[in-house]
């Protein structure tokens, strides 16, 4: 058993313990992973802020209601879009780290109009909002905010011709990868499917399933629409931004 397994257990062991909700901070991909093919008395809850969010937080114990979940939304703009850089993740995330915060109280940012939307512990909120007022050379405001833009949790959909089903001809369609480029993802670990990793190429995902690829994006499978003369498929995808 691994340390984040151990950490994962003792928690549900305290939430069936105390009667009540107990709540990890945010799990990566990979150790919701981990969480996923553990044997627990119930099968935690997950949340990140938003359906098919990337990282999540787990509460065990809790009911099939994500309203206690201490997870909050800070909206992070520039004061001046004229002069601001042109902000990336990378750069969100390298300044909120530069003020000491931990990655596991950090969840997803999304990026919109040169905005980021963290998702954040409400624990860490505050101090983000007092205290992050540059990203890059761009001078930016925080606020906690419940207004985000449907369009930022909302896949764009689109559709590709491929020979297979198989996950790796899936993902070399949606992001124009060569086969071999694609193989790489798997052996380096990097694919996961609704947050479970997968390290077989010709494995064939179900509609409806959320397909992560870490450096990428992720992106909802459709499935396939119909067949073309040549006898290859065409499937639809929904992209997340």
């Amino acid at each position: 058993m691994t340390e984040n397994q151990k950490r994962l257990e003792e928690l549900s062991d305290r939430a069936f313990g105390r009667g009540r909700p107990v709540y990890s901070e945010f799990l990566s991909m990979a150790e919701i992973s981990e969480l996923k093919s553990m044997r627990l008395p119930e099968s935690p809850l997950l949340w990140g802020g938003y359906e098919g969010a990337e990282r999540a937080v787990a509460c065990f114990g809790g009911d099939e209601d994500f309203s206690g979940f201490p997870v909050v939304c800070v909206k992070i703009e520039p004061l001046s879009q004229k002069f601001a850089d042109a902000l990336t993740h990378r750069d969100f995330l390298g300044s909120l780290m530069a003020l000491g915060i931990r990655r596991e109280v950090l969840g997803d940012i999304i990026l919109s109009g040169n905005c980021g939307y963290l998702f954040c512990l409400e624990s860490i909120s505050e101090y983000i909002v007092l205290n992050l007022d540059k990203v890059r050379h761009t001078s930016v405001k925080c606020s906690k905010t419940e207004d985000i833009p449907a369009a930022l949790t909302e896949a764009q959909e689109a559709q590709y011709i491929v020979s297979s089903e198989r996950l790796d001809v899936i993902i070399a369609a949606v992001y124009s990868l060569s086969r071999k480029d694609c193989l790489k993802l798997f052996e380096a670990q990097k694919v996961f499917v609704n947050s479970v990793m997968k390290t077989s190429p010709s494995f064939i995902p179900s509609a409806g399933d959320i397909i992560s690829v870490r450096g990428f994006g992720r992106f909802s499978f459709g499935g396939t629409l119909r067949q073309t003369k040549k006898g290859r498929l065409v499937i639809s995808a929904g992209i997340y931004r």
